[in-house]
């Protein structure tokens, strides 16, 4: 079942989604200062940012592939298979 970011990830364009992805980091980086420095009351957010991130990440990447002509998907496959018989 999709998560209500998710969903609000998907109606986003492409300039959208690297804005916020930007954004995000950079929120991510000064709390992360912050914990190191003082200290936070709720540590736990770090987590919920790093996620946010790896939200955006994904999404980013799924519409990268989704754009990728079909030769190219074919030899990316065939490199993900030989790397999972190791």
């Amino acid at each position: 079942m999709a998560s209500e970011k998710f969903k609000q990830l998907q109606d986003m364009s492409d300039a959208d989604l690297r804005t916020e992805l930007e954004g995000t980091e950079t929120q991510y980086q000064r709390l992360q200062f912050d914990h190191v420095i003082k200290g936070l009351e709720n540590p736990i957010g770090l987590r919920d940012i790093r996620r946010d991130i790896a939200r955006l990440r994904t999404e980013i990447r799924r519409r990268e592939l989704s754009v990728l002509p079909e030769a190219s998907l074919a030899k990316r496959t065939r490199i993900r298979a030989r790397r999972r018989a190791k």
